[in-house]
């Protein structure tokens, strides 16, 4: 390790400072609507590709904890959507193929489609009923400016605390205990 190259904790403390930055700008944003949505869903599809979509398959495991049915898009056991259901997206540019093309077979079907995205005007955006965006680096920015972390890493990793933070507040919203959760969580492991 040269003497420029900052050490691993100088990292740790500069992702926490751009993702605390980031992260209160997002909770000046309205978030009540995507909780609304979420906890009126018949049932709730998670889609995100990459990064952005592991971060959604989190979000669904602890909706799933709470009670919901959720499917993860692309899964064999994943049912058609329908009407009264909805689809959380996560996509930073908003121009993912494949998230468009379920975003707009979910709005066909009647499906309220619910979008976390870096890009306010993009494709995606304009499909769905609610969007949050994330004041992040694009996955293409590579100018720094934005943020100092590789492609979409700051983006991907509010994607995972706004998940936690929405399934905290529809938590505490529906009075169950910890213990009441429990016998939710995966036993085969």
């Amino acid at each position: 390790m040269s003497d420029s190259t900052p050490s691993v904790s100088a990292s740790l403390l500069g992702i926490e400072a751009e993702l605390r930055a980031t992260l209160q700008a997002v909770a000046e944003a309205d978030l009540d609507p995507f909780a609304a949505a979420l906890a009126g869903a018949d049932r709730v599809f998670v889609h995100g590709a990459g990064r952005s979509g592991l971060a959604l398959r989190m979000t669904a495991m602890r909706l799933m904890h709470l009670g919901l049915t959720v499917h993860v898009v692309g899964e064999v056991t994943t049912p058609a959507a329908d009407q009264g259901d909805v689809l959380l997206t996560a996509s930073g540019s908003g121009t993912t193929s494949g998230i468009l093309r379920a975003a707009e077979t979910a709005q066909s079907a009647g499906c309220t489609v619910l979008a976390i995205t870096t890009a306010p005007d993009s494709p995606l955006a304009r499909l769905s009923a609610e969007v949050l965006v994330v004041p992040a680096a694009a996955k293409l920015d590579r100018s720094g400016s934005v943020s100092t972390q590789y492609a979409g890493s700051l983006f991907e990793q509010a994607v995972v605390l706004i998940g936690d933070a929405l399934f905290d507040h529809l938590w505490r919203r529906s009075g169950l205990s910890a213990d009441d959760l429990w016998p939710r969580h995966a036993n085969l492991e």
